[in-house]
């Protein structure tokens, strides 16, 4: 089933590109029946994967046809991304764990413990186009009574497969992004309501720790860039800012998004996960794209 409906901007959404107008734009829901839809993720192949975490399912919907499993029992599967090579990354939170699927459906573990402690609950991931991957290791809700490090991280996976820890926090970092360039990671933090900026250098390492957003509406989640270096925050609504962190304006979806990812062949189509269901917006801007 796919409905159509007007899409609501609280202020213009110039995005840094040729002047849109907003009332072409229509919020089209294109899944629906989900528990809590998370972890959007367009592959190249043509579908959108995304997880639904209480149903414990990876899910792929390609336009169109109807949306099918892709893996059953996901092991709590939350947030998700593809490679330059077309192979699909997994932050498991009830393994605990980081894997990588590969075209064949060959799943390897990537990360599951640091220092002999096993991760509180990978939550997003983001791969840069020269292999080094980024996640987030927050724990929420029953989470929390089974932690083992004392910490929430961002951790680093080199393209070699060495594993170092970015930040350690004493509040939960959430969604994971990079700029178009690949230089600077984004990180937004549900319990302080931020995005953190981080410079990264050629091998993938981290210095210049910064908020670049304060005082976002409701919680922050997933966090994805557009070509021209935009932010799209999942929080209250769809937020979106400038590089810089300057707002540029809301989007509001009729569910409480999670998280989104720009798609279709040419990535100009923002997908949103919100609860129960998926939604897609054609925009006027393409989406940054690490692969």
């Amino acid at each position: 089933m796919r409905l159509a409906f007007p899409i609501a901007f609280v202020t213009l959404l110039s995005v840094s590109t040729p002047a849109q107008d907003l009332s072409d734009l229509r919020l089209e829901k294109v899944a629906a029946g989900y528990i809590f839809a998370e972890g959007p993720a367009w592959s190249r192949e043509g579908h959108l994967i995304f997880s639904d975490i209480p149903g414990n399912k990876l899910l792929q919907f390609k336009p169109g046809e109807k949306t099918a499993v892709f893996r059953e029992n996901s092991n709590g599967a939350i947030g998700n991304t593809f490679d330059a090579q077309g192979r699909l990354y997994t932050c498991e939170s009830h393994a605990r764990r980081v894997t990588r699927t590969d075209k064949k459906g060959k799943i390897e573990v990537l990360a599951e413990r640091w220092q002999g402690k096993r991760l509180n609950a990978p939550n997003d991931i983001v791969v840069r186009k020269d292999g080094h991957i980024f996640f987030t290791d927050p724990a929420f809700g029953n989470q929390q009574d089974t932690r083992e490090l004392d910490f929430y991280g961002v951790f680093h996976i080199s393209h070699k497969g060495e594993m170092e820890v970015v930040a350690k926090l004493k509040s939960r970092p959430n969604g994971i992004a990079l700029s178009p360039s690949g230089r600077i990671l984004y990180v937004t933090n549900s319990d302080e309501r931020n995005v953190r900026a981080y410079d990264l250098d050629r091998s993938g390492a981290a210095s210049n720790e910064r908020v670049l957003i304060s005082n976002i509406a409701g919680i922050p989640d997933g966090i994805k860039t557009d070509e021209t270096g935009n932010l799209y925050l999942a929080a209250e609504r769809i937020e979106v800012y400038t590089p810089e962190g300057k707002h540029l304006g809301s989007l509001f979806t009729h569910e409480t998004p999670s998280n989104c990812a720009f798609g279709d062949g040419d990535f100009q189509s923002l997908y949103i996960t919100a609860r129960t269901s998926v939604y897609r917006v054609r925009m006027n801007v393409k989406g940054s794209v690490q692969y």
